[in-house]
């Protein structure tokens, strides 16, 4: 999800561990538990274990040698200081925080991540760089890929605010199916497999203009696997009573036919070279 080798191979073979430490995920993952554990009489317990998960992987840079990245540092700093506030604060205060921690933390992420490609640093490149050799950093499609990937993680963030606020705000639910999970977590998903999909696409531009020949991942091959989730959406909403019975039933049709349909039109098509 970095854009890494959007031009170049990459240098080494990290363990499967090292890859995982080595992307974005990781400064990423506190959000993330702090997403799942919010909510009423949780926050203490959201915001220590963010902040414990943040400072391993601080302390994991640091001892492999890694620079120090953007989004850990924010993470260390953000959840030391919501772990303080959350134990300071009277219980007027801690239910507000209760309620609007979705919103502030995703409103923080879209203020991270655009901030970072506003000062020529989308927060991806800083990963990217540990998996790419040096005289590749910039190269024009190396830092845009970046650039690319850094935006659409801007733009999932802020879905994920956006549908937070409409469940808070609005629905006066925060665990609104809808609002509260599958729109944010689907956000999140979106995100994460066009990170993975977009590197090939910049690889195969690059190898065209170079006069070479690199087939270019197909469109279907980003939203096979996006659309295989409405499988789950669909059980979840009748499980959880998410809306009508017909909704759920469309989403696992939907999800068992769009991949299929998506499979044909590739068949059909010509090999793309990007």
């Amino acid at each position: 999800m970095t854009g890494d080798s959007a031009a170049t191979p990459t240098t080494g073979s990290p363990s499967r561990l090292g890859r995982i430490l080595d992307g974005p995920l990781t400064g990423l993952s506190p959000w993330i538990v702090l997403g799942v554990l919010e909510g009423e009489g949780w926050i203490e317990w959201a915001a220590g274990i963010a902040l414990a998960l943040s400072v391993v992987f601080l302390v994991a840079d640091i001892a492999r040698g890694r620079s120090l990245k953007l989004l850990t540092v924010v993470d260390v700093i953000f959840f030391a200081g919501l772990l303080i506030l959350v134990l300071l604060i009277n219980p007027v205060g801690k239910a507000w925080l209760e309620t609007w921690i979705g919103e502030i933390s995703n409103i923080t992420l879209v203020l991270i991540a655009a901030g970072s490609m506003l000062v020529r640093r989308p927060f991806t490149l800083q990963y990217a760089r540990e998996q790419v050799d040096q005289k590749y950093w910039h190269l024009p499609t190396f830092v845009h890929t970046n650039y690319v990937i850094t935006g659409v993680w801007a733009g999932a963030f802020l879905v994920s605010a956006v549908a937070g606020f409409y469940g808070d705000a609005v629905l006066q639910n925060s665990n609104n199916i809808w609002t509260g999970w599958v729109i944010q977590i689907g956000a999140i998903i979106v995100a994460l497999q066009f990170s993975e999909w977009y590197p090939g696409v910049a690889r195969a531009r690059v190898a065209r203009e170079q006069g070479r020949t690199e087939p270019s991942p197909s469109v279907v091959s980003l939203l096979d696997p996006l659309a295989r989730w409405l499988v789950p959406i669909g059980i979840l909403s009748l499980v959880l009573d998410g809306g009508p019975t017909w909704l759920g039933i469309a989403f696992i049709v939907a999800g068992f036919a769009i991949p299929a349909l998506l499979r044909q039109a590739d068949r059909a098509a010509p090999a793309s070279t990007g």
